[in-house]
Order: C-alpha cells, then sequence, then structure tokens
C-alpha cells in the first residue's frame, strides 16, 4: 500500500508532469528543427528545457495544490488548452524567431492538458508511453522538406495505376558546357586614359 502511495504522492505526480511536457516539446517537430538550426541562437537546447518550464508554471504545482489551505485562499484555475497554444505560438516566434503554421501547436496543447489531467489522477501511462516515443527518436535528425504548394499539379501524379510497375526510358542528359564570360570594353576618360577595374573575388 505505501508503494501505491508514493507513486502517486504529489511529488511524484508533479515530477511525471514536468518530464511528460519536456518529452512533449522535444516530440514537437516545429520546436526540434529550430533548436536543430541554432533558430533560438547557441543556446537552443538551453532554450528548450526554458520553454518547458515555463509551460510547466502555467499550472499549478501538484505539491502546492495538497497543501492545505485557508477557506480564503482560492483554487488555483488550470489554464486552457488556447491559452497553451497561445504560449507555444508566442514562444517559438519570440526565443526562435519560427512561425509555426501548420497547426501543431493545438496537438501539443492537447497533449499536455491530457498529462496534466492524467498525472493528477495518478496515470503515468501516457507520460510512459511519450518517453518511449522519445527513445525512440533520441539522438536522431529530423530533415524536413520545403514545399512550394500543396494544390499545384506536378508531372509525377497520375491517376492511372497501371503506369506505376513500369520504367520510364530518359535520354542522357546534356554535358553543361561552360561558356566563357564576355568582357566588358574598356572605359576610356576625355584624357584617354583606360580605367582599370579589379577582378571580383
Amino acid at each position: 500500500m505505501a508503494s501505491t502511495e508514493a507513486e502517486s504522492s504529489p511529488e511524484t505526480r508533479q515530477t511525471q508532469f514536468e518530464q511528460g511536457v519536456a518529452i512533449s516539446l522535444h516530440l514537437w517537430v516545429s520546436l526540434t528543427v529550430a533548436v536543430q538550426n541554432n533558430l533560438g541562437g547557441p543556446d537552443s537546447d538551453d532554450k528548450r528545457d526554458w520553454f518547458a518550464g515555463a509551460i510547466v508554471d502555467m499550472f499549478p504545482s501538484f505539491v502546492d495544490l495538497a497543501k492545505p489551505r485557508k477557506p480564503s485562499q482560492k483554487v488555483p484555475q488550470d489554464p486552457i488548452a488556447e491559452d497553451i497554444e497561445a504560449t507555444l505560438l508566442q514562444v517559438m516566434w519570440d526565443e526562435f524567431e519560427t512561425n509555426v503554421d501548420d497547426d501543431s501547436e493545438v496537438e501539443v496543447a492537447d497533449r499536455i492538458v491530457k498529462v496534466w489531467t492524467q498525472c493528477a489522477d495518478g496515470d503515468f501511462s501516457l507520460v510512459e508511453d511519450l518517453r518511449r516515443r522519445w527513445l525512440a527518436t533520441k539522438g536522431k535528425t529530423v530533415k524536413v522538406q520545403e514545399v512550394d504548394g500543396g494544390d499545384q499539379e506536378t508531372d509525377w501524379e497520375s491517376d492511372d495505376d497501371d503506369d506505376e510497375d513500369e520504367d520510364v526510358e530518359m535520354d542522357e542528359a546534356p554535358a553543361l558546357v561552360a561558356v566563357p564570360k564576355e568582357r566588358p570594353p574598356p572605359e576610356v576618360d576625355e584624357d584617354g586614359f583606360t580605367k582599370v577595374t579589379r577582378k571580383k573575388r
């Protein structure tokens, strides 16, 4: 019985919640790309850790909630998902100069609220699931491809499924030929002197 109480003590719930928030931010692709590319400066990794702490601070501490309250003291309110989304976007812009426009902050905020709700009940299954996902991706670099537009038609899109297995023969690409640069004619001033220009480096 003592082990179950220790497992769901306010301190344990708070620690699990903090880890769930940190892992959620580590799994957020937009933030991971910003950190990998040092968009927050050379201390981008530290900023991500600070970011997790800032999100945790938006919630009342389980330890503080467990303390006895005076009748005049109000119980702190849990933040709503929209407040967390706004904070995620604001910090991404202010600290990482990244404009997140794929609505991924909605998923991250919802996940953080679910982690909070489960930790409040002493259920750490979501945190454990997030931890497994994070450990599976730890050390891997996220590769992002830039796409111009999703609605544009491309040459490789086809409605015919029959052509998928066939190879298409293509001619070899023509060899690249160096084209010599034309030299501009020398400039001669009024006195007959030729202006000397330096080559660009």
